[in-house]
């Protein structure tokens, strides 16, 4: 079966292209975990995150943003002590405050995040080469975060989340989920 080449590597890669890479996703919680999860690989491979993500649910309450938002100093030391995540303070203390700027979303996580997938389909990419780093889109995605408090979101963190649940499908064409019907914006399913 043809993946994208960057998926064939690790068991964990595979599981994680065929199951869930590109696949929209929607729920507040479910995108601030995402949000978070690619905040932490910023200059580390994905597949580090991928082997500590069960650790990172435990660690950060199942990503559920009223519980992580309450996190207090004594907490940050507590996660910076772990060493089933990653113990990054300023990665850390950004899921705290990025938590913290959730909340008063009044939109909420899931729509405003959303509200930046394009709406026109784009060309497939052909080879790995051809997939962006970023696009206006994650530009003005990673502008508005910040614009609303949230850390460490720049515009390829924000890419990256876009291709990850699935408001970009950068699945090259020789991969078998580039067959797969994919919807060309927002799930209407927002919860």
């Amino acid at each position: 079966m043809d993946r994208c080449g960057w998926a064939t590597s690790a068991p964990e890669y595979v599981a994680y292209h065929d199951e869930e890479w590109g696949r929209p996703l929607t729920g507040d919680d479910a995108l601030f975990e995402r949000v978070c999860l690619e905040a932490f690989q910023s200059g580390l491979s994905w597949i580090t995150i991928l082997r500590k993500r069960p650790a990172f649910r435990a660690a950060f309450a199942g990503f559920r943003i009223d519980a992580v938002a309450e996190f207090t100093p004594d907490d940050v030391e507590r996660l910076m002590a772990d060493a089933g995540i990653v113990r990054n303070r300023a990665k850390v203390t950004a899921a705290v405050r990025n938590a913290r700027a959730a909340q008063q979303l009044p939109e909420g996580l899931s729509a405003l995040l959303w509200s930046f997938a394009p709406t026109a389909p784009r060309p497939r990419p052909q080879t790995l080469a051809e997939v962006p780093a970023t696009s206006p889109e994650s530009v003005a995605m990673a502008e508005e975060l910040k614009r609303r408090g949230f850390a460490f979101v720049g515009p390829t963190t924000a890419y990256a989340l876009m291709q990850a649940t699935g408001m970009v499908d950068d699945h090259v064409a020789t991969c078998f989920r580039a067959a797969e019907p994919h919807p060309e914006q927002a799930p209407e399913n927002r919860d």
